[in-house]
Order: C-alpha cells, then structure tokens, then sequence
C-alpha cells in the first residue's frame, strides 16, 4: 500500500515517533507499504518555520534530506492534483490539507492523519492518532 503522511504525522514520525498510535508506527514501518511525503509538506514546513512556529521547528533542507535518506519517498505536486483540489467539498481551508487530500485521491494513496478536519474529507484518509 503507498501512503502519504500530513505534514504532522511525517514530523513525528521523523522526530516524536512516540506521539504517533501504535497503528500509525505500524502502517510506516511495513515493508510492504511504501511511504510518501508530499512536496507541500515541506513547503507547509519552511513557510511555518519561518513564521517561527513552535511546531515546525525543523531545518527543512535537512529533514528533506533525511526523509530521502531513509527510504520515504517525494510526491511531487503536479497540475492534476492542483486541478483536484476544485473537486473538494468545503470542509477546510488549510490550502496544504487541501493539496494532501487532492495528491492522496489522485494518487490512490491512504493519507494518514491526525487532523479530525482532514479526516472528514471523502475518500483514502484515515485519521490515526
């Protein structure tokens, strides 16, 4: 199974694995399952960083770098997913869930989450928290 993690759940499980549920380690640590970050995320997170929010305190050069390193791989952001946002009822309006939700159905990915918002959104999503 491919997943895409939001941008919280890739920061604790690159960090705080112990703020993840024991289904959430579970699902990433799979050998059979493929483990994607969103290139929104890491814009969420060098935007958020530079506002100097408390929870995006991370070089995001360096965590891209370890992402890679340790064997997630990039999604980049491609028109189709961008085009599908227009799809999306108006649950939210965090334009990087919004892109998450969009790259996950275009994808056929399961986006994990821990955002009771996002986890409202139709489709492959579920929340773990």
């Amino acid at each position: 199974m491919n997943l895409l993690l939001d941008t919280h759940i890739l920061l604790w499980a690159a960090g705080m694995p112990e703020r993840l549920s024991e289904e959430a380690r579970s699902l990433i640590a799979n050998a059979d399952n493929r483990v994607f970050f969103s290139a929104a995320s890491i814009w969420e997170i060098t935007i958020k960083n530079g506002l100097d929010r408390a929870d995006f305190r991370v070089d995001p050069h360096l965590f891209r770098r370890g992402l890679l390193e340790n064997g997630y791989e990039e999604l980049p952001i491609i028109s189709s997913h961008t085009l599908g946002v227009s799809h999306l009822p108006p649950i939210h309006r965090d334009p990087f869930d919004r892109i998450l939700v969009a790259q996950a159905e275009y994808e056929g990915f399961l986006l994990l989450t821990g955002d009771e918002m996002v986890a409202k959104y139709p489709g492959p999503i579920k929340k773990v928290p």
